[in-house]
């Protein structure tokens, strides 16, 4: 089914990978597409949702062009504004579009939103922030602080590995208890994720099973203690068939809380946004996006 009013809130991240050098040839590609575009400015994540408010009822549909940070930035916009969105991949791992089956390409995203498919997804929240992807502690903090604009404008979805691998020689573990659906357990560990779609980190996978509508959540706890045990989990990691390593416990469920002894960061879908104690939920069909 096409959309056929085609009046959008463009908001395109000029600071993502791609976005400065590809805001003019998305721009061309959407108004060959019969879109009638509002572009807002987006130098400031911060705003992103305000704007998306601001502009509720003059558009039928938001695009966001950018990374996994910069649609996160936008979700509470989304989400009270109930307006559809439509991806743009042009960050650095766009999970949430590999996830989703978004091409990478910008004239074949351009029109999947075009063709105005529309798929209701989940939402993952944790202590008042949503996520599409993945939040988590430990390991995936060092990595997010280490992780430079620079590396990732250089490296792309690379940068994510290298870095990883020069946190781990310094990670220790820590002690936390998990109760998942009313189930208590204590682990010691490097890194707790927690998914709400499939893909994170570049592409690395949460459950060898998870879907963005699958109205749950997945868990794991990594508990390596040496930076060889890593790699050879890492294949297995990133197919998200890390269940059947011995070096990693895997939960499911609707809501979860993690306590540790002293206060951990956690990120949300790439950026630092909370601390523990955390209190993790999954948002059944939380927001409509457009999909192939």
């Amino acid at each position: 089914m096409v959309i056929m009013v085609r009046r959008a809130l463009l908001l395109v991240n000029r600071n993502a990978r791609k976005g400065q050098a590809q805001l003019e040839a998305a721009i061309s590609q959407l108004n060959a597409l019969d879109f009638e575009l509002l572009e807002a400015p987006t130098d400031r994540s911060s705003r992103l949702a305000e704007t998306i408010r601001e502009y509720r009822d003059r558009v039928d549909l938001v695009i966001v062009g950018g990374g996994d940070g910069t649609l996160n930035a936008a979700v509470e916009g989304l989400i009270e504004t109930k307006l559809p969105l439509g991806i743009l991949p042009l960050g650095t791992a766009n999970d949430l579009a590999r996830t989703l089956g978004i091409p990478s390409t910008l004239p074949e995203a351009c029109q999947v939103i075009a063709n105005g498919k529309k798929q209701q997804i989940d939402l993952g929240w944790v202590n008042g922030k949503y996520f599409f992807n993945v939040a988590s502690l430990g390991l995936s903090v060092q990595i997010t602080r280490g992780l430079t604009k620079t590396a990732k404008r250089r490296w792309g979805v690379f940068a994510y590995a290298a870095t990883a691998f020069q946190v781990l020689w310094k990670s220790r573990r820590f002690k936390a208890e998990i109760v998942c659906d009313g189930r208590s357990q204590k682990v010691k560990t490097v890194q707790i994720a927690v998914g709400n779609g499939r893909y994170y980190g570049g592409g690395m996978a949460v459950a060898e099973d998870a879907a963005i509508d699958d109205e749950r959540l997945d868990l794991y706890s990594l508990e390596i203690d040496h930076w060889w045990q890593m790699a050879l989990a890492l294949p297995a990691l990133r197919r998200g068939t890390h269940t059947q390593s011995r070096w990693v416990q895997s939960w499911q469920g609707k809501e979860i809380f993690v306590y540790v002894p002293k206060a951990k960061s956690i990120n949300t879908d790439g950026e630092i946004t909370t601390t523990t104690p955390a209190h993790f939920k999954v948002v059944p069909k939380a927001l409509t996006v457009l999909i192939p």
